[in-house]
């Protein structure tokens, strides 16, 4: 989700998918959209649901799975260091999509180190005038470390 947000992208699909030895290569069960708007939690919240009701039907209408058109792709795993606010990001969209895509437990928030300090940046909220968030300051974070 985060590397399709970075990318631009503001929807996307969840596939249910037959499991085979290749990764993400099964049959295709069925597919649903998914919206990127909101915060990663909202995201995650939403999927979540998505694919409870995929299962059930799954379950209830035993679909036949078709084969995959095309090839998938396929992102790494974002690292802690590319949680690091661009110094040069050319609006505050982009920034606020930064911020939003990390606000998840799962990730390293949104961060600027200054000096021994470590800003991350949490619940952002875009506005016409600018974006407020939560800010949190800390000591010698390791993420400011690797940079």
């Amino acid at each position: 989700m985060q590397n399709l947000i970075a990318t631009g992208h503001t929807s996307t699909v969840i596939s249910a998918l037959r499991m085979t030895e290749a990764l993400d290569a099964g049959p295709v069960y069925m597919k649903r959209p998914l919206s990127l708007y909101g915060l990663a939690e909202e995201v995650y919240l939403r999927a979540a649901s998505i694919v409870a009701a995929m299962i059930l039907e799954i379950i209830s209408n035993a679909p036949v799975p078709t084969e995959q058109e095309g090839s998938p792709t396929i992102f790494k795993r974002r690292k802690p260091e590319q949680s690091l606010l661009p110094a040069q990001a050319g609006s505050l969209s982009l920034i606020f999509d930064h911020i939003r895509m990390l606000d998840a437990e799962t990730y390293p928030e949104a961060f600027i180190p200054y000096g021994n300090l470590n800003i991350t940046f949490s619940r952002p909220a875009l506005k016409v005038q600018g974006i407020l968030c939560d800010a949190r300051i800390t000591m010698g974070d390791s993420y400011a470390e690797k940079l």
